[in-house]
């Protein structure tokens, strides 16, 4: 169901009131901006101890990738230490690391993943 409220909240008037306490009363409306969040990115780091398949699986499971995807970022985990997931909003992205480790936890694995500002 789509809202009706404005895209940008709206800062409450000034009134400007005049000295003597006669005339006119000014009211001015200004608008608020709002930032967008800061993104975080999702990196995972190569060991040498958690199979291919896990990662393929992991990141399959937890970031939504097809198998083609996940297996070129497992590659690049494998070849360059490191890769990015995913780019997410702080929380998202802390979910997404303590999903990550939780899963390699329980399957026993030493899978390192973390979060750093994009």
């Amino acid at each position: 169901m789509p809202s009706n409220r404005p895209k940008t909240p709206l800062k409450a008037p000034t009134v400007t009131k005049p000295e003597n306490g006669q005339g006119a009363v000014v009211a001015e409306r200004k608008s608020a901006r709002t930032k967008p969040p800061r993104m975080y990115k999702v990196v995972m780091l190569n060991d040498d101890f958690t199979p291919m398949e896990f990662v393929v699986m992991v990141l399959q499971e937890y970031f939504r990738l097809d198998h083609e995807a996940a297996t070129q970022i497992m590659l690049k985990i494998h070849h360059d230490g490191r890769a990015v997931c995913g780019v997410f909003t702080k929380d998202v992205a802390a979910t997404k690391v303590e999903l990550v480790l939780a899963a390699a936890r329980r399957s026993g694995h030493p899978l390192q993943c973390i979060m750093e500002a994009a």
